[in-house]
């Protein structure tokens, strides 16, 4: 599925990446500033190692050897950040039909009905980005995500910056995600417990590098 096997630095900064991940949900755990966006961030295509490759099935994304470096919008890898990035003039049903049509009827993996369905969006489809709570606009983030059809989902820690009680609201999503699409995805963050919600094969990111974690052991 996904093999990475590269190096990115950036001032006195190292991220060192041997990466085979073939489950669907991968858990990727570190604290703040040990690399965990800058990993994605290189495997979506928003930075480019210095040297290495990253292969996803089997198609090379990066090879600096081979100098082979796929733009961002040709990897079909959709990234989560943080902060829902609506566009504010639209409501929520534009939003979401905005990453749909950027997508031919015959490459589509998700229907439109499925998705509101699947996050619960009916209600919330004619409202703006400003009327939204941050859970809501979250989720319309992630359904947006989903319509663009991507052929692996990276999420950065989706759930910052929210309380606790809609922490509990969005996680059952995210796990409805991973039973029910088939859908590669990656899961960055620094609460463990969200992990061990996803029931996600967890590994630690910790000063650049990947370290296996005993499957939900306390870090």
């Amino acid at each position: 599925m996904l093999k990475c096997d590269f190096q990115y630095q950036h001032a006195d900064f190292i991220l060192n990446v041997e990466l085979e991940m073939q489950q669907q949900l991968l858990g990727i755990i570190g604290a703040s500033g040990s690399g965990k966006s800058t990993l994605l961030k290189n495997i979506v295509g928003l930075l480019q190692p210095q040297q290495g490759y990253i292969q996803f099935n089997d198609r090379m994304l990066v090879d600096t050897q081979q100098k082979i470096h796929v733009a961002m919008h040709q990897r079909k890898i959709a990234l989560i950040f943080q902060n829902a990035l609506l566009f504010p003039h639209m409501n929520v049903q534009q939003n979401l039909r905005y990453a749909e049509k950027l997508v031919s009827k015959s490459e589509r993996k998700f229907q439109f009905a499925n998705i509101v369905e699947l996050l619960e969006l009916k209600s919330l489809l004619h409202r703006k980005a400003h009327q939204l709570s941050g859970g809501e606009a979250q989720r319309v983030s992630i359904g947006r995500a989903l319509l663009s059809s991507p052929n692996l989902l990276l999420l950065d820690e989706p759930l910052t910056g929210l309380d606790s009680k809609l922490k509990q609201q969005i996680l059952p999503f995210l796990k409805r995600m991973k039973d029910e699409l088939d859908l590669p995805m990656i899961y960055v963050t620094h609460h463990l417990e969200e992990l061990e919600y996803l029931e996600a094969e967890t590994v630690q990111l910790n000063q650049g590098r990947l370290q296996t974690v005993p499957k939900f052991e306390r870090i």
